[in-house]
């Protein structure tokens, strides 16, 4: 927890859980009871894939029992709206500028208490700038001391690949970082760094098409990163649920596949 907790901080955190339990119910009705992604906005270059998020929650509601907002809220750390959107998403291909102290300290807040951030990196390489500004920008959220880590790889058993699909890496467009990366804090994955571009996978044009080819793995790769994303979020608004690992040989008796056996749509899961 970050030092200097007052009760302003404390109506934060609770508007933060307040927001996953609406989004959590399993009979909300109403337009404000739909999940919707949070991208947030850190200078110029943080949106490169604008139709990507649109097209996830698409997949996201077709495929699951989550009700999806289709299109998502732009928010900046200090956005009084940031507490509204319990999942942000972070995209990139250039250096981010760095928030302000005041931001730096509502995101700590935000995360701490209960939310989740995706970091997704389009810029084709695994130690450009972008990744350089994604470190720093953790390391100031979240500084390493001796009882705390900064991000670090999260392992390919980790619950977060097995929340709703079986997968065992975090591809996307590109396939050229072999693991996500993460900040854990009590247990649960309070930020993830992917690098391989999830949203040049899911972003599609005004008719329909795809715009950027997955390399190299092609149309079975894009569907990885479509169950990728749909994990992520999954995992995000249901974490408690699929942590229990006397969950796990039901789903692999319920599903019987593996990520590479070639089936494009495995049954759902509830």
């Amino acid at each position: 927890m970050s030092r200097g907790l007052t009760r302003r901080s404390l109506l934060g955190g609770g508007l933060a859980l307040a927001a996953l339990a609406k989004v959590r119910r399993a009979h909300a009705i109403g337009a404000s009871s739909k999940f919707q992604f949070g991208q947030l906005q850190l200078g110029p270059g943080t949106n490169p894939r604008p139709r990507a998020l649109r097209r996830l929650g698409w997949e996201i509601e077709k495929r699951t029992s989550i009700d999806v907002q289709l299109e998502p809220a732009l928010v900046t750390p200090t956005s009084e709206t940031l507490h509204e959107t319990p999942f942000l998403y972070l995209a990139g291909e250039r250096e981010l500028e760095l928030p302000s102290a005041a931001g730096i300290e509502a995101l700590r807040r935000f995360l701490t208490f209960g939310g989740f951030l995706l970091i997704d990196s389009a810029e084709g390489t695994t130690d450009g700038a972008f990744d350089g500004s994604v470190r720093k920008l953790m390391s100031a959220v979240f500084p390493t001391t001796s009882s705390a880590k900064g991000l670090e790889v999260i392992p390919s058993d980790h619950v977060v690949y097995k929340s709703f699909y079986l997968l065992d890496k975090p591809l996307g467009r590109l396939a050229i970082a072999p693991a996500m990366e993460g900040v854990i804090r009590d247990g649960r994955i309070v930020a993830a760094y992917i690098a391989n571009d999830l949203g040049g996978a899911w972003s599609r044009d005004d008719f329909g098409n795809y715009e950027l080819p997955c390399e190299p793995g092609g149309e079975r790769q894009r569907e990885l990163a479509f169950r990728m994303g749909v994990n992520l979020v999954m995992y995000a608004l249901c974490l408690d649920y699929k942590a229990d690992q006397v969950h796990v040989p039901f789903i692999m008796k319920r599903r019987r596949w593996k990520p590479d056996d070639g089936a494009d749509t495995p049954p759902k899961t509830r």
